[in-house]
């Protein structure tokens, strides 16, 4: 019988990011109940520091148009620092990159390969619609920052409930002069990232890519809570 409890971990368990979407909008009710739902999430003192902009359409293609002029013009602009520093995290960010190559079959000296895997990022992977996520900064933006995420995965999961994928690109935010521009977006406004969304092709091979997660005794500390983690 399925639980809450069991409905929800599945729904977790089978979120995932592809990197090949049909073309086939979602409807605009969809549209609607996913935002509905990411409204729902949590922030610090209910600021709701969340700024989105979903495009589609003409407009999406031609901000993949601008994004990709920036990109061969060497024309970046990130609002925040993107620095993943020389220990485990750097590691895991390089084995990330491993399986997305390997699994496009681009060899590691292979250039020309390693940029069309950028600009397919930059064509948001085919993807019919893209949500751009900015922020004020608050303070030090850390706690705003923290809040967008929690939308974030909320506007993930709902996405997933309905059948849908969604992938989130930090690589938007390398270009966050570009986004603002084409979009009419004021600079006090911050682009963390974007999302891509639509209905994933499950016939590409980077539909389902299993990028795995640590194990939890990696990432978590138990204090006075035993049992939790096998101790």
């Amino acid at each position: 019988m399925l639980t809450t409890a069991s409905l929800f971990t599945d729904l977790a368990h089978t979120r995932h990011s592809p990197r090949q979407f049909l073309p086939t909008p979602l409807s605009p009710s969809d549209i609607r109940g996913v935002l509905e739902d990411a409204q729902t999430a949590p922030s610090n003192s209910n600021t709701q520091p969340w700024n989105v902009h979903i495009v589609s359409g003409p407009a999406r293609d031609t901000l993949s148009d601008e994004l990709l002029k920036a990109y061969e013009e060497d024309r970046t602009s990130l609002d925040f620092t993107s620095d993943y520093g020389h220990g485990i995290h750097r590691d895991r960010s390089h084995e990330h990159a491993a399986i997305v190559y390997g699994t496009r079959g681009v060899a590691r000296k292979d250039h020309e390969g390693r940029k069309e895997v950028i600009r397919e990022n930059l064509r948001f992977y085919g993807a019919p619609h893209v949500a751009l996520l900015f922020m004020p900064v608050l303070g030090d933006g850390v706690r705003a920052a923290g809040d967008v995420g929690m939308y974030a995965q909320n506007f993930l999961l709902s996405l997933t409930a309905r059948g849908y994928r969604g992938i989130p690109q930090a690589v938007l935010g390398v270009y966050a002069d570009t986004v603002r521009q084409t979009l009419g977006v004021p600079d006090d406004l911050k682009l963390l990232f974007g999302i891509a969304f639509g209905a994933g092709d499950q016939t590409s091979p980077m539909y389902d890519i299993n990028m795995g997660r640590i194990p939890l005794h990696q990432s978590v500390v138990t204090h006075d809570t035993p049992g939790v983690l096998g101790e």
